[in-house]
């Protein structure tokens, strides 16, 4: 089956004596999901310039509703698909619209879960990077993950066809977050967790699961795991083909309770280890800091401040700039800061910190869109706590947000940068929430809060 259009523009179809639909107004065109049980509609319009064209679109909707009238047939009485052409004519245009029912399940849960589908098949539509959505129709995967959807009884089961659909696109960092899974983020992004301490991640060029760090104290660091080490099993069952986020939930649980994992040693001299962690309740502070006192080569005492943050959490940003009042107040006249292993975390909080050791409107990251236009993220009257020298330290574990703010301090002249090549994730992502709708900018390596998927804290 053909593409309908190339600006699918999705609204309301609703018959009389229906529930108030859903409205998403994430993204420019609107996309309307009435709650109706028997029929659910989506309209498609199509602007054709003539009546060649219109008469080329008309064949291509009549291919469309048999094909999709084939797949329904046999869905009974509870559900159906239907579909409408129709057309009128616009000054400048005629306008042809496809107006579609899809199969709706009888399953309450399953029958939310096809709404999310729908928000997210209309948002990746709209501002996926790639706009060949990795060479497919991308129209047609909505067609057919809803027809794939209609017998399940699960919102468990239908969440892994979005994410079957999702996982199409061939981004690991493009991803559908659960109710369930994102309540797992809230936890990375709030400081507390109950688990090993571990932060993973999905290494891109192999597809294994790496342990980027961990948690100092944690029974991850006391058992002696190490960044970099491959995560093979988690309670005898193999991570292959899992993301971080399913890792993660493997990995968290009640404090006082175990899990038994199978790791692969980083080192020249490979092997796999099975070693049996304790969960624990585990504060994730951001920031760790000290003063180290020494002389100068003039034989002048000086103190130099030392500010380690970890991840970029909800209150990295605060913390950071309590630590630095609080080493100036105490003389300090020189800074180190520590991004090593640091995953990333919320993009915001990393340009926040930014924001702390530099002035003026400053770019901080150039992000670049589908469409190869670049887009600047300024400071707005950026005020520094200090303009005493600045040294940032990196190394293969710093991904993400921590590859932006040190990115920002090196390339406007305000820090030197030391230490090895970062992890190089090169994307910023969007967490967008059903329910509030809210657009928040954060890292890969989290979106959730730490997470779309890529990295968890677990």
């Amino acid at each position: 089956m053909k593409n309908l259009c190339h600006n699918l523009d999705i609204k309301a179809a609703i018959p009389g004596k229906v529930a108030k639909p859903i409205s998403v107004a994430a993204f420019p065109r609107r996309l309307w999901f009435p709650t109706w049980t028997r029929q659910r509609k989506v309209s498609v319009s199509v602007s054709v310039s003539s009546i060649e064209e219109e008469k080329k679109v008309k064949m291509q909707c009549r291919e469309w509703i048999e094909s999709a009238a084939k797949s329904a047939f046999g869905f009974g009485v509870s559900a159906s698909i239907f579909f409408s052409v129709f057309c009128h004519a616009p000054p400048q245009a005629l306008a042809q619209s496809l107006t579609v029912a899809f199969p709706v399940s009888r399953a309450p849960e399953v029958n939310a879960v096809q709404r999310t589908l729908v928000e997210a098949w209309g948002l990746i539509r709209e501002t996926f990077v790639d706009p060949t959505f990795n060479h497919q129709d991308w129209d047609m995967k909505l067609q057919q993950t809803m027809v794939e959807m209609f017998p399940l009884n699960s919102a468990d089961a239908a969440y892994t066809k979005v994410s079957g659909m999702v996982s199409t696109l061939g981004d690991p960092f493009t991803r559908i977050i659960s109710p369930k899974e994102y309540q797992g983020f809230r936890i990375g992004s709030d400081g507390n967790l109950q688990g090993v301490g571990l932060f993973i991640n999905v290494e891109p060029r192999t597809g294994h699961l790496v342990v980027l760090s961990c948690i100092e104290g944690s029974p991850a660091a006391r058992a002696g795991i190490h960044q970099g080490d491959e995560l093979v099993e988690i309670n005898g069952e193999s991570v292959d083909g899992i993301d971080s986020e399913a890792a993660a939930q493997r990995l968290r649980g009640n404090a006082g309770t175990t899990v038994t994992v199978k790791v692969k040693n980083s080192g020249r001299s490979s092997y796999i280890r099975e070693v049996k962690l304790p969960r624990e309740c585990i504060k994730l502070s951001p920031i760790s800091s000290a003063i180290i006192p020494h002389r100068s080569p003039e034989g002048q005492a000086i103190k130099t401040g030392y500010v380690k943050l970890s991840t970029f959490s909800q209150t990295a940003a605060e913390d950071m700039e309590n630590a630095i009042q609080d080493m100036k107040n105490q003389g300090v006249h020189s800074y180190i800061l520590d991004l090593r292993n640091n995953p990333g975390g919320l993009v915001k909080a990393g340009l926040d910190v930014a924001q702390m050791w530099l002035d003026g409107d400053e770019t901080l990251v150039n992000t670049i869109d589908r469409s190869g236009d670049v887009l600047p993220i300024n400071m707005v009257n950026g005020h520094a706590i200090t303009h005493d020298p600045l040294v940032v330290i990196v190394n293969e574990g710093s991904a993400s947000a921590s590859e932006i703010l040190a990115g920002a301090l090196h390339d406007n002249g305000r820090a030197i940068l030391v230490g090895h090549k970062t992890f190089g994730k090169g994307k910023i992502q969007y967490l967008i929430g059903r329910e509030s709708r809210d657009n928040i900018k954060v890292e890969g390596e989290t979106e959730n809060f730490f997470s779309s998927g890529v990295i968890a804290h677990l």
